[in-house]
């Protein structure tokens, strides 16, 4: 293999690497949802931890670290509807990354 075979190969890995960040950025702060006086995640931790309550009110931290007093299950709802569609258009341009790859 000659060198420029070679670095047509590694800008090609540094381009697919730098294009894998910028869509975990790019998602990162679609997955945050201002509700019920806070500002939630909606990650798999977060919505784990309020499946394992079954009470109608549950105080929690927000994600400035403030305690909130919040309907637990409208919360859930909102939470699991904001996750699903954006690790649905995350995975869509994920899929078509690692078809070009």
């Amino acid at each position: 293999m000659d060198t420029t075979q070679l670095l047509i190969e590694a800008k090609a890995r540094f381009n697919y690497k730098t294009a894998q960040e910028y869509l975990k950025e790019k998602y990162k702060d679609k997955f945050l949802l201002a509700s019920q006086e806070g500002l939630w995640r909606a990650d798999e931790a977060t919505i784990n931890f309020l499946n394992a309550f079954s009470t109608k009110k549950l105080i929690l931290k927000d994600t400035f670290g403030y305690p909130r007093e919040v309907d637990r299950k409208q919360l859930l709802d909102d939470l699991r509807k904001v996750y699903n569609d954006t690790m649905k258009e995350f995975y869509k341009e994920w899929k078509a990354l690692e078809g070009k790859r």
